[in-house]
């Protein structure tokens, strides 16, 4: 194949300032690895376990520290805060409950299940705590190594996996098993189709708790992948199921267990077996179970509802298709309280994401947002449930601010007050949002928002700069063209502390890509991290910028790489590097760049594709091959390999070994369960077969990500390679 190179033109370049940075204090401290990566303190402070009360009038609690240790305290909105308990008091409570004597360190995850009552785990058993009387009391125990634990509304008994089965427990019901599969291909209860299409879970309960829905996912057609372990010696193959582009899927199916009767149904969901089943969502009254139904191609979906007594099909309610890429069907539907018959809708339908209410005959009632924004959360319901209050970007791509808009239809009203990123959580009563506000100059602000009008009723927290003491670079976010010469694309920007422009800094370009992420936003950092601020400490400008492929900015926008990965992403960030040329500080001959995962795959692609661009590249648990990626990811964006062998054979990266200029290491765990080990070995087999040198590090035993203490000598090995190289 010829070596190829984007075609790109030499753009006007627009290095717009739309949000300044954080001081640069010569005389301050300098971060550590350490610093950056465990250091927990130069965090924004937060609230922790911030929550809502239900059953209260809008009270809300949070965590605090006093005299060094926690305690639970209860907010209201008229401004009152008082400690409901501390850490002792509630460890005495667990111990005359019965519970083990354990010296805890932090307060337990608290889940509120009434004004005045919250359920706490500890060791495998749900208390009740009295917050008015201190007391304890131990309602029911589940097994001490289950894994997908999963609540049910109520909290009274939860849902739970071990190995390839699904249990509950409840009180006088313990560790009850749903199923009974010998065969460890056949799983029960845990998340399917490798969670994509926003599965995050494997059980569903009903309202009332008295019904679970539940995957059903046998693998046994699927080829084993190999993983070792080498915690054995010797060392043990622990194979797993993984499903390649191209090659046999799984086969899901539904199940409804009734806790009453202890008998299971299955949907009756039909043919073709390799479909994908999604967006599981209850109706209000227990008696259907609705499904987002999408073919293997991932171009049509059906929404159906199924009787969940018999497991029949009732009916489809309606269906989206797509003739020139795909559908992508995230979110569950919302039944609108106190109106069971109608439902909120997301989807991108026409190019945004956005709000459409339906009612369950399957007509569609009106369309509840419109414009080329997106919705990026719906948080509930408001006026007495005539509005549906949701976060979105309709300030800006780099903004998250909070509307409202009428169920009966009109113009969405803003909520909330700053430019930046807002987060919230919206009151039972739907009156209040607990609104979490950040922005490029402000590190936190937590307020109490009053729904009616938009303006807050009360600050709960405004953090300090927790970098104050540190010598800071100055951070800004500039826009430029893409490849295209029309669309904006947004990057973030870091010089060094003690800046001097009549002088040549390295550069080091930091990106991901790939879909659903976005590394540059309105908010704390811009949206980036420490270990940028070190380098740009170590004397780096350090650079990123979301190109086209990248996440919520609509459909064309993020799928425009479609059937051919890599290559608009790549001339999107040649568009940036032209951008950095025009900086007359940056040394166009010293520039790095380095990812993970897609921004593996994307610093291979520009160091081979686009050769001689950067003397250095850091690629961390790349896909080299899109062949042996998963199936529902890949295809979604590249169709199969039978279908599309041009884009695969464009986007394989084995193709440009030869072609490498300067310097490549590439990193990768050895159980690697997400981009399999092959891929970089693969890469590194052809650089021997072609005589063509590099570097590589493997951390053993690390799944994709390299986590905890050995981040830090993740980002020491990155950081001394730059330093060498560059």
């Amino acid at each position: 194949m010829l070596h190829f190179i984007s075609r790109l033109r030499v753009l006007p370049l627009l290095a717009v300032v739309v949000l300044t940075h954080l001081p640069a204090r010569a005389q301050q401290q300098l971060l550590t690895m350490e610093d950056a990566f465990l250091n927990r303190s130069l965090q924004p402070q937060s609230l922790r376990q911030l929550s809502w009360i239900p059953g209260s009038a809008d009270d809300f609690s949070y965590l605090r520290i006093e005299g060094g240790h926690d305690e639970l305290v209860r907010g209201t909105n008229s401004g009152q805060t008082k400690a409901i308990m501390t850490l002792a008091e509630l460890s005495q409570a667990l111990q005359t409950a019965g519970a083990p004597a354990v010296k805890a360190t932090a307060f337990p995850v608290v889940t509120w299940s009434a004004a005045n009552s919250f359920q706490i785990t500890r060791a495998g058993t749900v208390y009740r705590v009295d917050a008015a009387t201190k007391q304890a009391a131990a309602l029911f125990g589940y097994a001490t190594d289950a894994e997908n634990v999963d609540p049910d509304p109520s909290g009274t008994r939860v849902a739970y996996t071990k190995d390839q089965n699904l249990y509950i427990s409840l009180a006088g019901r313990e560790n009850e098993a749903v199923t009974q599969e010998a065969t460890p291909s056949i799983v029960n209860g845990q998340a399917a189709h490798r969670s994509e299409f926003g599965i995050t879970k494997g059980t569903f309960w009903s309202s009332t708790g008295t019904k679970l829905a539940y995957y059903r996912m046998d693998q046994t057609m699927v080829t084993d992948y190999p993983l070792v372990d080498i915690s054995t010696a010797p060392a043990q193959a622990k194979p797993f199921k993984y499903p390649m582009a191209g090659d046999k899927s799984h086969e899901v199916t539904v199940g409804v267990y009734d806790l009453n009767s202890r008998k299971t149904v299955f949907l009756q969901t039909g043919e073709p077996k390799e479909q994908y089943l999604t967006n599981i969502s209850w109706s209000p009254n227990e008696k259907s179970v609705y499904v987002a139904v999408l073919n293997r191609n991932q171009d049509h979906l059906k929404l159906n509802q199924y009787d969940a007594t018999t497991g029949a099909l009732v009916k489809t309610l309606f269906e989206e298709k797509s003739d020139h890429d795909f559908v992508e069907p995230l979110h569950p539907l919302t039944f609108v309280p106190g109106h069971p018959d109608q439902f909120i809708w997301r989807s991108q339908r026409d190019g945004y994401e956005q709000l459409y209410l339906y009612s369950t005959s399957g007509k569609l009632l009106r369309q509840l947002t419109k414009g080329s924004w997106q919705i990026t959360d719906l948080l509930g319901f408001a006026d007495k449930n005539r509005e549906v209050v949701f976060q979105s970007t309709a300030a800006g791509p780099l903004q998250r601010q909070l509307y409202a808009v009428k169920l009966s239809g009109g113009k969405p009203r803003q909520l909330s007050q700053g430019q930046g990123t807002h987060t919230a959580t919206l009151s039972p009563s739907g009156t209040y949002l607990l609104d979490t506000y950040s922005s490029t100059t402000t590190p936190r602000i937590i307020r109490t928002v009053r729904v009616a009008d938009g303006k807050p009723a009360q600050t709960l927290l405004t953090a300090p700069n927790p970098l104050t003491g540190y010598q800071l670079g100055e951070t800004k976010l500039v826009t430029i063209k893409a490849a295209d010469g029309s669309t904006t694309l947004y990057g973030r920007l870091t010089t060094p502390p003690n800046f001097d422009a009549s002088k040549k800094y390295p550069t080091v370009v930091y990106l991901y890509g790939g879909p659903h992420v976005q590394l540059v936003t309105d908010s704390w950092l811009g949206g980036g991290n420490l270990w940028m601020q070190l380098m740009a400490q170590k004397g780096y400008v350090v650079f990123t910028v979301d190109s086209r492929g990248s996440g919520n900015r609509g459909s064309a926008f993020e799928r425009a790489t479609f059937r051919q990965l890599g290559t608009v992403e790549m001339a999107d960030q040649l568009a940036g590097v032209e951008y950095l040329k025009s900086l007359s500080y940056v040394d166009q001959a010293r520039m790095g760049i380095h990812g993970w995962s897609f921004g593996g795959f994307m610093t291979t692609t520009l160091m081979t594709r686009s050769p001689g661009t950067f003397k250095v590249g850091v690629g961390g648990g790349p896909v080299i091959d899109w062949r042996l990626y998963e199936i529902m990811y890949t295809e979604r964006y590249m169709d199969t390999p039978q279908q599309n062998p041009e884009g695969y054979e464009k986007a394989n990266l084995l193709n440009y070994v030869d072609k490498l200029q300067g310097k490549l290491l590439l990193i990768h765990g050895t159980v690697d369960d997400v981009v399999v080990w092959q891929h970089s070995l693969d890469y590194l087999k052809t650089a021997v077969d072609k005589g063509i040198q590099l570097d590589y590090f493997v951390y053993p035993g690390h799944p994709h990500n390299v986590g905890g203490k050995d981040r830090v000598h993740l980002y020491n090995k990155i950081t001394q390679y730059l330093d060498e190289k560059l």
